[in-house]
């Protein structure tokens, strides 16, 4: 990946954002989307949208949610420890003794989540995954009145992981779902800025908000754009890995590819003409049978108005909801390749309609 684009993508990547609190993100996202395009706009949810081309049809909205999982501070004690619930889907193995940041009313704030030891723990306790509620964040004050004059009940918080490579082109970050999907998107509409005026369609790459509490900002801003085409770009499992199940998950690597979706929640024509695409442009792809809603962006937008030509790419990632998420940076770079070749393809809304 060439330095000035993974440098945004480890920007996006490091910004705090979990669902409803991702002005941070957000704001980094617009800024780049100001060099590609001067028509970028946002909306009372927070969706962000960049748009080219506006008033041709068909109509194609790129879509990758821009929140990610985190905490947010529901209680103070006297003490001055801070409990909370989780923002999104946590296994609560992964929380305990983690480092995490809080958004403090002045700034950020560091903590680390605390629990009993195991040393402490008897009998069938030992055996037992804590509960998030059992467990509290510690700042290091010693009261609740000093704790409150930095932090207030309702602050967000996430964990202390930022981006780093591995090997290669291996990087791991805490973000990547589905900060990765939000920067493919606007990259995508970056390649085709260029040629802008070539291109049949109007574009709208737009950064969703509170995917993981609903695929809510898919909801609210697709219905704002109206697409005829509509492609969600989120991260799916990797199944490359000791204790995955390919006869349950199927065979998805890192590095291997864009991973298309099939299904139900996907349009055929789309499929095929991105699977033809990946061919003609000889693209490493990998196929993912999803029989029901894929529980992405792509479920929101497929069901709006009167119907919407769906696809979804996914970027296989290992280790999900955890703070260090794996993925190939190759496999980002192809998705844009793929989304770029698949939109100079696109002619007529006519030739997406399934059944003839």
């Amino acid at each position: 990946m060439k330095r000035e684009r993974e440098e945004f993508l480890k920007n996006l990547v490091n910004a705090t954002g979990p669902s409803g609190y991702e002005e941070d993100t957000v704001r980094i996202w617009r800024e780049k989307a100001k060099e590609y395009t001067d028509d970028v706009r946002s909306d009372l949810h927070g969706n962000s949208i960049a748009v080219l081309n506006e008033g041709k049809r068909p109509k194609i909205m790129l879509a990758g949610h821009i929140d990610e999982i985190g905490l947010q501070i529901t209680y103070i004690d006297d003490k001055g420890y801070l409990h909370f619930a989780p923002i999104g889907g946590w296994d609560p193995q992964i929380i305990q003794g983690q480092r995490v940041v809080i958004k403090g009313k002045k700034g950020t704030i560091k903590g680390v989540v605390g629990k009993k030891p195991i040393h402490l723990l008897r009998g069938a306790e030992r055996e037992k995954v804590v509960d998030i509620d059992q467990m509290h964040i510690d700042i290091g004050v010693s009261s609740k009145k000093e704790a409150e004059e930095i932090v207030d009940v309702g602050a967000p918080a996430v964990i202390d992981y930022y981006y780093e490579r591995l090997q290669k082109e291996v990087a791991i970050a805490r973000g990547f779902d589905n900060r990765s999907g939000a920067f493919i998107v606007l990259e995508t509409l970056g390649e085709l800025a260029k040629e802008a005026k070539s291109l049949n369609v109007s574009l709208y790459a737009v950064a969703t908000v509170q995917e993981e509490v609903g695929l809510r900002g898919a909801k609210t801003s697709a219905f704002r754009v109206a697409p005829d085409i509509g492609i969600a770009v989120d991260v799916t499992f990797a199944t490359d890995f000791p204790g995955m199940d390919k006869n349950k998950f199927g065979d998805i690597k890192v590095g291997g590819g864009p991973v298309i979706a099939r299904g139900p929640n996907i349009n055929p024509k789309v499929f095929e003409l991105l699977v033809k695409t990946a061919e003609e442009e000889k693209i490493p792809y990998q196929i993912e049978a999803i029989p029901r809603g894929t529980g992405t962006d792509a479920n929101a937008i497929q069901l709006t108005r009167e119907g919407v030509a769906t696809g979804l790419v996914s970027i296989p990632n290992r280790y999900m909801h955890t703070p260090c998420e794996l993925v190939n940076l190759d496999d980002l770079d192809n998705i844009i390749k793929l989304l770029s070749a698949f939109i100079r393809r696109v002619k007529s809304v006519e030739d997406f309609i399934p059944f003839k």
